[in-house]
């Protein structure tokens, strides 16, 4: 009895070892990976408070002597245009943007969710099969009908396609959360006499919020991010969002203001780091239930 015993307590803490050994392990990955994540972020951070001079070929991830001459270098702007200027545009655009996305990708998604037409199933696989089509397809002929029409130079090119359901990975993520909102609901509406539009404004629309607040995260951050589109479309410099100002920083004719760049940059994560934060509780949410259900 003792010897099994003894034999039982070995084994037990055997596999409390190996068990202890495998979370050491796996906890030494994951900070060794949160650090590697993480490194582009402290060097920007580093980068910010170093003398333009001292970015270039330094090997000290943190300065020993920061200085804040650089984000005042950014405050003040450039190419005559204020800092804010470049942050009002950005934020034109991302807003204008999320309105685009969940209005026009709605209304397309409630008509292959909700509605039964001639068709249907084969405008959703062509509708999904535009995700394979890259953007730059599409670049030339959209530039030369945009400039036709005069509209190069203006904010209208990147946002007109949003109010269009271009976008066909929103339409298929609130096509696929309209689809696990039972059907009844839309029966009990029509009970009581409401059609298409209330039944879209009224009963589906307050139920697909978390799907809504995940488009609207991921077209926000997309938006703000984009630097193609207002490359090719944007010729004046007090019209350019973040990503395209950022460039004018580095100029191959005279010296350029890495520390400036390097502020600015920071600074402009700030808006989408405090929108990410402000809804990220919904992300997971819509994510899991719009994007897993067929």
């Amino acid at each position: 009895m003792n010897r099994t015993t003894t034999r039982g307590g070995i084994a037990a803490n055997r596999t409390a070892g190996r068990g202890g050994a495998r979370s050491i392990a796996w906890h030494a990955g994951s900070l060794l990976m949160l650090g590697v994540v993480l490194y582009p972020l402290v060097w920007l951070v580093g980068g910010s408070l170093k003398p333009s001079s001292e970015i270039v070929g330094s090997t000290d991830l943190i300065p020993a002597s920061p200085v804040f001459d650089n984000y005042l270098s950014a405050a003040e702007g450039i190419a005559r245009v204020p800092a804010w200027a470049f942050f009002v545009n950005s934020l034109i655009i991302s807003t204008l943007t999320v309105v685009g996305v969940i209005c026009s990708c709605s209304l397309a998604a409630y008509a292959f969710a909700r509605l039964r037409f001639r068709g249907r199933g084969v405008m959703f696989v062509m509708m999904i099969a535009t995700l394979l089509l890259p953007f730059h397809v599409m670049l030339i002929p959209q530039y030369i009908i945009f400039n036709n029409l005069g509209l190069v130079n203006t904010y209208v090119p990147l946002i007109l396609p949003k109010f269009l359901a271009v976008d066909a990975f929103f339409v298929f993520l609130f096509v696929q959360f309209m689809r696990g909102i039972p059907s009844e609901l839309d029966d009990a509406a029509k009970i009581d006499g409401a059609g298409h539009g209330r039944i879209f404004w009224n009963v589906l629309m307050p139920l697909a919020r978390p799907a809504i607040i995940t488009a609207s995260i991921f077209a926000f951050i997309w938006s703000w991010n984009d630097f193609l589109g207002p490359l090719v479309y944007i010729n004046t410099p007090g019209n350019y969002p973040l990503p395209l100002a950022l460039r004018l920083y580095i100029d191959q004719e005279a010296n350029s203001d890495y520390g400036a760049m390097i502020a600015m940059s920071l600074l402009s994560l700030v808006p989408v780091v405090l929108f990410f934060l402000a809804f990220q509780r919904y992300l997971v949410q819509g994510m899991a239930t719009s994007g897993l259900k067929g």
